[in-house]
């Protein structure tokens, strides 16, 4: 009987949520809380960036802290932060960081395996089902990926990155990436497939930041991986359904990006 029921609820969950999402619209007040926001954060980061001494968010933990964490990591675990929501006009801003550590990996190979867009819908599926170096330029690279997300309904968005890495010193590496474009698409991979304008369908991703730090020490890599991204808010009545979506993804997405370039630069290097 529970069964039956589960069932019957993703049955009507996945009729519900795309009539009442169909009518979300990115408006430009909730671009500018989101833009207000990320530019305040990037000013931090270039202030964080300068003191390699307290390079990851775990390094500004009270001591005992900054010890396990920094056990659980060397162990193999993935450290995520407790995460930051903030409310924007229509919308929600979501903030998460984490940090995971690849043993016997330089800084380089790291760098090599981040900037391979070409194979991320390799590395990176089942999130990743499409990716594509558009064009580089030095430490710039324009890139588009196609994320896949199934959680209980099916969302494709088709996205274009403005990505650009520094170099602090020999082993200590930075980059920033600004999604260009957003688009949800109507029946992917067939026929009839569409993709929607940037701002317009369910509103479950409107826009991404993404800030990578690398730092190779303790005979490995350290990568921290911090997301700040954009959705459309919660419509009354679907708290239930649609929070679930909008506030688990992002830190789901975050942790399953982390494991895998773990595991994955792992694998390559044992080649």
């Amino acid at each position: 009987m529970k069964v039956g029921v589960v069932f019957l609820s993703s049955i009507l969950l996945a009729s519900v949520i795309p009539t009442v999402m169909a009518t979300a619209e990115l408006k430009p007040n909730t671009v500018a809380v989101f833009d207000r926001l990320t530019g305040q954060r990037e000013g931090q980061i270039r202030n964080e960036l300068r003191d390699t001494s307290k390079f990851f968010w775990i390094d500004r933990l009270p001591e005992a802290q900054r010890q396990k964490a920094y056990a659980d990591v060397k162990a193999g675990k993935i450290i995520i932060d407790s995460g930051k929501r903030t409310d924007a006009p229509e919308g929600l801003i979501h903030q998460w960081t984490g940090v995971g550590f690849i043993p016997g990996a330089t800084l380089q190979q790291t760098l090599g395996f981040i900037q391979d867009y070409n194979h991320h819908s390799q590395h990176y599926r089942p999130d990743v089902i499409q990716s594509k170096l558009l064009n580089r330029n030095g430490n710039n690279f324009k890139i588009n990926l196609r994320f896949l997300k199934n959680k209980v309904i099916t969302v494709v968005l088709d996205t274009d990155h403005d990505v650009t890495f520094t170099s602090i010193d020999a082993k200590h590496s930075a980059s920033l990436a600004h999604t260009t474009r957003v688009s949800e698409v109507e029946e992917a991979g067939k026929p009839g497939e569409k993709v929607l304008p940037p701002g317009t369908g369910w509103g479950f991703l409107w826009k991404m930041n993404t800030y990578w730090r690398f730092a190779e020490q303790d005979g490995g890599t350290y990568v921290q991986c911090e997301t700040i991204s954009l959705t459309r808010d919660i419509p009354f009545g679907l708290g239930w359904a649609v929070g679930r979506f909008v506030n688990s993804v992002p830190q789901e997405s975050l942790t399953f990006t982390l494991t895998r370039t773990r595991e994955r630069v792992l694998a390559l290097n044992k080649k």
